[in-house]
């Protein structure tokens, strides 16, 4: 259940609202979770435009895209790593319409510890992340609801 946040100069995106819903589906689709409720509605992006004299490098240039991803710890291994930069990377150039933004993107990834994943006024453990997903699942699969996805949530990391 992924937090993103992406800050730009204002006017960097002509569409905010596409880009915050393709990182998410994104970062899902590359974490292999279940499409689920549970995830659907706790995997956001957020956008923040920042005034063109908040944002420089050390020659003054303005023109970069930061992203930063938070997820529960071990969600993502290498292989996904590697994937979330790529992909993230290519939706930040497609979402400005230029090609060179690729080489202004950062991508960060970072990770809350077992236990430091807040939701519903709680702070999860993975395992009790787990444990949601899995009871959700059943939910969904005992209603015989066309939402309940095949997948299992996986091991607790």
């Amino acid at each position: 259940m992924p937090m993103i946040d992406v800050y730009a100069v204002v006017g960097t995106f002509a569409d905010k609202h596409k880009l915050a819903v393709d990182l998410a589906r994104t970062l899902m689709t590359v974490e292999q979770v279940p499409d689920i409720p549970m995830f659907r509605k706790n995997t956001a992006a957020f956008i923040h435009e920042l005034p063109s004299d908040a944002l420089s490098n050390v020659d003054g240039d303005t023109t970069y895209v930061r992203v930063q991803v938070l997820t529960n710890a071990a969600a993502l291994d290498r292989e996904k790593q590697l994937a979330v930069v790529e992909q993230f990377t290519t939706i930040v150039a497609d979402a400005v319409g230029d090609e060179t933004m690729r080489d202004r993107t950062w991508v960060l990834l970072s990770e809350a510890p077992d236990g430091g994943w807040g939701l519903a006024g709680h702070a999860h453990t993975n395992a009790e992340l787990v444990d949601a997903a899995r009871a959700q699942i059943a939910q969904l699969s005992s209603q015989g609801s066309g939402d309940a996805p095949p997948a299992d949530p996986g091991p607790a990391q």
